[in-house]
């Protein structure tokens, strides 16, 4: 049977995965934009302007549009330390650390503030 310190660190590791894996989806991602880019020479969306909104980057994506693409690699981005904390949440609550649970759930309602206030602007 493990202990909770080699629980811990099958943990950290898991996370550790997670956050390598995001990186590397929305690295992957990005340089295709870029390749798209260089190759077409278009951005896919008229002078000054880029997808903005969830629905505009996929389509944009699925219609193989360069700018679409880099702003999903710059969404995963984004989106790879929310996944860290809710698997955080999962971690602490699968050891019944309820105090570490709540504030960890803490974190990521400002992280969620904080996305929505800055989509908002």
């Amino acid at each position: 049977m493990k202990s909770t310190k080699d629980e811990m660190l099958d943990v950290e590791k898991i996370i550790g995965q997670l956050l390598r894996i995001g990186i590397l989806i929305s690295v992957i991602i990005m340089i295709l934009g870029m390749i798209l880019l260089f190759v077409t020479g278009k951005s896919g969306y008229p002078a000054n302007s880029y997808p903005i909104g969830l629905n505009e980057i996929i389509k944009g994506c699925l219609a193989l549009r360069p700018f679409a693409l880099m702003m999903l690699g710059l969404f995963c981005l984004i989106l790879t330390p929310v996944l860290r904390v809710l698997a955080s949440i999962l971690a602490f609550a699968l050891e019944k650390d309820y105090l570490y649970v709540w504030i960890t759930i803490f974190v990521l309602f400002i992280l969620i503030v904080a996305i929505l206030v800055g989509h908002r602007y």
